[in-house]
């Protein structure tokens, strides 16, 4: 199954600089169908001469795709041990190949705690606010908003999670005490 997004109308830096929000590729399928099923047969050439998941860049430009680059996948622990079943599955690698695309830092974020049942209603209901995670792992703490804030917390024993809406090199110590 492909996963990824595209942007109709738009060119590489809107994608980059996150000002407007990307379609699931499934869409593509309903939207452009010729030029979907071309690129789900180019991805499918590429992941089997590379022998691995593919993170491909791409442009389609008058109904007319343009294969832009490939190049290897980046992944968390979970996908990556999901990936090297399915590659094994599907025929692409060997169980030898596929255990070694599993790198000890995949297995590291494995052993980090999660949350056991994020699918639950109980969970849903209790969750405040969702963002784009900067570590494994699951966390619990008091929300705050500047750096200053989580050391100050740190140093009450009050665990915090440091909370904006970019962060920058000036948030790693705050990042650092969370």
């Amino acid at each position: 199954e492909l996963f990824g997004e595209f942007l109709v109308n738009a060119q590489g830096e809107d994608v980059v600089a996150g000002v407007r929000t990307p379609r699931p590729i499934s869409e593509l399928e309903t939207e452009m169908p010729e030029v979907y099923k071309e690129f789900k047969s180019n991805t499918d050439i590429l992941e089997k001469h590379y022998g691995d998941m593919q993170d491909i860049e791409f442009t389609i430009q008058e109904g007319q795709l343009y294969m832009l680059q490939t190049r290897t996948g980046k992944r968390g622990g979970e996908a990556a041990v999901k990936i090297a079943v399915d590659l094994v599955e599907q025929g692409f690698v060997t169980k030898e190949e596929s255990i070694a695309k599993v790198l000890p830092e995949h297995l590291d974020q494995l052993l980090h705690p999660r949350f056991s049942d994020v699918e639950s209603t109980e969970y849903s209901e209790s969750v405040v606010a969702k963002g784009l995670p900067a570590s494994p792992g699951a966390a619990v703490g008091r929300l705050a908003f500047t750096n200053e804030k989580v050391v100050e917390n740190k140093e009450n024993g009050i665990p915090s999670i440091l909370v904006r809406d970019e962060t920058s090199p000036d948030d790693v110590e705050g990042m650092y005490a969370a």
